[in-house]
């Protein structure tokens, strides 16, 4: 698993280092690179700063109500990190899924949050988020775990969505 980490860790360097450019179809079908709008840029950065920052509060243990340093919950988790760039969102898992707007996985960016349903109705009641790390990882709060963990999250098969506030 170590291994597996640094790899992703490497190519997410990687992936941060190349400029940002959009797909464009012209009417003869040739796909041409095009730059990112001034707010799509502040998009991609705002969520890679998500990610990155979520990643260093990994080892902090896992307390029910959580909201600080001194221990998190899953939804703590999320709050704070959003919180620590401007961002306000609501306190509880359900009411941040709410608060977001949906997206599919391909569309998900690294920063965005991942939703744990009960079924795998996507409006089913929603008992755990984590903040989406690309792949399949994320970074969450873990009461399993006792800790703020950087973690895969394919066990939870098709119960999972995706929301954004920034893109």
């Amino acid at each position: 698993m170590g291994r597996a980490r640094l790899a992703q860790g490497a190519l997410a360097t990687i992936v941060l280092g190349v400029p940002a450019v959009g797909v464009l179809v012209t009417g003869g079908g040739v796909a041409m690179a095009a730059p990112l709008t001034t707010s799509q840029q502040a998009a991609v950065t705002l969520n890679q700063e998500l990610a990155s920052y979520a990643k260093t509060l990994e080892g902090i243990p896992y307390v029910y109500g959580g909201t600080t340093r001194a221990g998190f919950d899953c939804s703590g988790l999320t709050q704070y990190v959003y919180r620590h760039y401007g961002k306000i969102i609501p306190r509880t898992a359900e009411a941040q899924f709410t608060h977001f707007r949906r997206i599919t996985k391909s569309l998900a960016r690294p920063g965005d949050l991942v939703f744990f349903h009960v079924t795998s109705y996507p409006s089913s009641y929603v008992y755990h988020v984590g903040v989406y790390e690309g792949g399949s990882y994320m970074v969450a709060a873990s009461s399993g775990a006792g800790k703020v963990k950087w973690e895969s999250f394919t066990w939870a098969g098709n119960t999972v969505t995706f929301g954004t506030i920034t893109h």
